[in-house]
């Protein structure tokens, strides 16, 4: 009994078309991880066109294809046409991964012309012997001369070199593949090279996978220890006086923040509660925060002169905050005289709530460490029994729902004055949770200060 051809076929090209097939999917992959990353990554970009390519040429040139589909005058053409195509990406992703010579583009882009225009003369003409030899003399001696330069550049990253040897493997066998070309006796040898290659690249991959992994969990910890000392740097509570009530809530968008406030003054008689929001997010916002805390601490022996405090605040960060700036809200409470001493910088107004009204009291300068000539003026106000002062950073304001709409000023007061009979506490709670309620992602930094008048 006969052997059947397709059975012949497929034994004889199986181990082919398991190749391609994972040549592929592993180009499949390559452009999705490029398309994730969120950037053009050349390098992808080519390694998954050449790997998709050379899986698709291994299949169009099985014998198994043509014995299920058959041979036409224009599929010919076209898989003979296509299989000129194949290193077209394979030249880009060698010139711009480094692996050639910087003065080696114009040979590069000669080389692209000449398969592209072999391609086009086999899809006119059709396959032709003496096209094919030709192919097989230029790209004989241009791998030759591309595994001179892999042989003589050497560079000290070892995932370079360990890439460059798979490279050597995959083009010395491509070479032998075109001598048996043009010898008469073609050895189907690149395909081990090409998964050679591959596993080079994916053990590459995966070492730098675990590297970053690694450098991600020193990150984590730093970051870890960075909001425990940052968090230190807050104050502890006010402490127990007979005229000020006083709680805050900090809640920072990721690990560190921007946010920070403080007690210049806090004792029995007075309280200066000072208050501020770094534009930005993070490591720097948590920097320049650090440097608003020490201005603004070696302004206690001030602190009855709110303007004269930010104006301090102001000429120690001026030139030292890069581009960043930061916006400051300072009140002093003094209860022997009964009255409130208030300026701003930039900042969100303070809301001062007496018998159920909540009032904006607004006296704002420039934002801090933008010129160092700024001046701040101070607003006075009256303090009567029952007043309640409500302090904040605009996150609490500027914080969006689903509609992308602002929780806004006016949401603010008409929920600070249906607090009339809460503590401070609960009104920072219920502050929060209504924000928070509001904007199901918190995009910026929150933090709150209240403080009742007794």
């Amino acid at each position: 009994m006969l052997p059947n051809p397709l059975e012949c076929a497929l034994l004889n090209d199986g181990l082919y078309l398991i190749l391609g097939v994972s040549f592929i999917t592993v180009g499949l992959v390559s452009a999705a991880l490029s398309l994730l990353h969120g950037r053009i990554n050349s390098l992808l970009v080519w390694l998954s066109i050449f790997a998709i390519a050379d899986g698709l040429r291994l299949w169009v040139q099985s014998e198994t294809l043509l014995l299920l589909f058959g041979s036409t005058g224009l599929f010919d053409h076209i898989r003979s046409a296509f299989v000129y195509l194949v290193p077209i990406p394979a030249f880009l992703y060698l010139h711009d991964g480094g692996f050639l010579k910087k003065n080696r583009t114009k040979l590069t882009c000669y080389l692209i012309l000449f398969l592209v225009c072999m391609a086009m003369a086999t899809l006119w003409f059709g396959p032709q012997p003496i096209l094919y030899d030709i192919n097989c003399i230029i790209m004989g001696i241009a791998i030759v001369a591309f595994i001179l330069e892999g042989s003589f550049q050497e560079s000290d990253a070892s995932d370079f070199r360990l890439v460059r040897r798979g490279l050597l493997i995959y083009l010395i066998l491509l070479l032998l593949a075109y001598v048996g070309g043009l010898s008469g006796f073609p050895l189907r040898l690149e395909p081990y090279g090409f998964a050679i290659l591959l596993g080079c690249l994916g053990y590459v991959a995966a070492t730098r996978t675990l590297e970053r992994e690694d450098q991600l969990l020193i990150i984590e910890k730093e970051l870890d220890l960075a909001k425990k000392i940052q968090l230190a740097l807050l104050p502890a509570e006010f402490p127990a006086s007979t005229h000020f009530r006083v709680e805050a809530r900090y809640i920072p968008a990721t690990s560190v923040a921007g946010d920070f406030y403080d007690f210049l003054v806090a004792d029995n008689d007075k309280a200066g509660l000072f208050i501020a929001d770094v534009s930005g997010h993070g490591v720097p916002a948590a920097l320049i925060s650090s440097m608003v805390k020490l201005a603004a601490t070696s302004q206690s022996k001030h602190a009855e002169n709110p303007a004269q405090v930010l104006s301090a605040v102001n000429t120690t960060l001026c030139g030292n905050t890069q581009t960043q700036f930061a916006t400051a809200a300072y009140a002093y409470l003094d209860a022997s005289r009964g009255e409130l001493y208030y300026s701003a910088a930039g900042h969100p107004p303070m809301l001062h709530l007496r018998e159920g009204n909540a009032a904006l009291v607004e006296e704002n300068g420039l934002i801090l460490a933008l010129f160092p000539s700024s001046t701040y003026k101070t607003a006075t106000r009256s303090l009567l029994s029952g007043d309640r002062l409500f302090l904040y950073t605009d996150g609490i304001v500027e914080a969006r729902n689903r509609e992308d709409i602002e929780f806004g000023q006016e949401r603010l007061r008409d929920l600070l004055e249906q607090t009339v009979h809460l503590s401070t506490s609960q009104v920072a709670d219920l502050v929060i949770s209504t924000i928070q309620s509001w904007s199901k992602v918190q995009e910026d930094d929150m933090t709150i200060l209240v403080c009742d008048y007794m």
